[in-house]
């Protein structure tokens, strides 16, 4: 594979990309183990279809709200209604634990002399206490939200505002997600991009095929020519 030359930032998504949205559920006690994964399914799928549905209606509510309204659907769904459940699995989702080789590789970016940033539909509240949560704090050169432009991706505003407030352009920045409609969106945006498929996605039928796919972000390094 060819290395992607002339890259200044790696910019990441957050949840599914450096943080294990699963890990809410399977460190929850009070939640029955064969309930876990039923409910990461449902509580994901829905979030993410409450972020494109807000987006097309231009009815806007933060990422908060919107897991917590997820969380709701899931919930009923699976007929856990629980007194206290609710609330400990949201206080767990401001601290899901970042994948194994997140740290390494973030370091190995910046020893490369890169800027490392998240882009991400989350709160800043609900980043900054990810962030903190995983002992990341030193390794992000920005953290960036889509609740400063009040909509959620795929919409190219956020991806813009990114660009911004980095002061770099598309072809400077290798974005990375785990997500195929997010890869693709920011590839059809204008950026670079690395798909990082951890859950062995088949690719989107959709714009903007991402530069390269690897299954595990410690693979990143080694496809990046810095800019000199």
């Amino acid at each position: 594979m060819s290395a992607l030359t002339g890259i200044r930032a790696c910019v990441f998504d957050a949840y599914g990309t450096i943080f294990d949205f699963a890990s809410a559920a399977a460190r929850c006690p009070e939640l029955p183990e064969d309930k876990r994964a039923a409910l990461t399914a449902t509580w994901r799928d829905k979030q993410l279809q409450y972020t494109w549905l807000r987006s097309l209606q231009g009815r806007y509510a933060d990422f908060w709200q919107v897991t917590g309204d997820a969380l709701d659907f899931a919930l009923d769904s699976l007929g856990l209604l629980e007194p206290g459940l609710r609330a400990r699995l949201m206080d767990l989702y401001l601290h899901l634990t970042a994948f194994p080789e997140v740290p390494a590789t973030l370091r190995a970016l910046r020893d490369a002399g890169l800027v490392t940033a998240i882009l991400s539909n989350g709160t800043p509240t609900m980043l900054e206490a990810a962030v903190r949560s995983a002992g990341l704090n030193d390794l992000f050169d920005a953290v960036l939200s889509a609740h400063a432009v009040q909509v959620f991706k795929t919409d190219s505003r956020v991806y813009s505002y990114g660009l911004r407030q980095l002061g770099l352009g598309g072809d400077q920045v290798c974005f990375l997600s785990s997500n195929a409609w997010d890869a693709f969106a920011a590839k059809a945006f204008g950026m670079r991009v690395v798909w990082c498929n951890r859950y062995g996605q088949r690719p989107e039928r959709l714009p903007g095929r991402p530069d390269h796919e690897i299954r595990s972000l410690d693979q990143l390094p080694a496809l990046l020519q810095p800019a000199g």
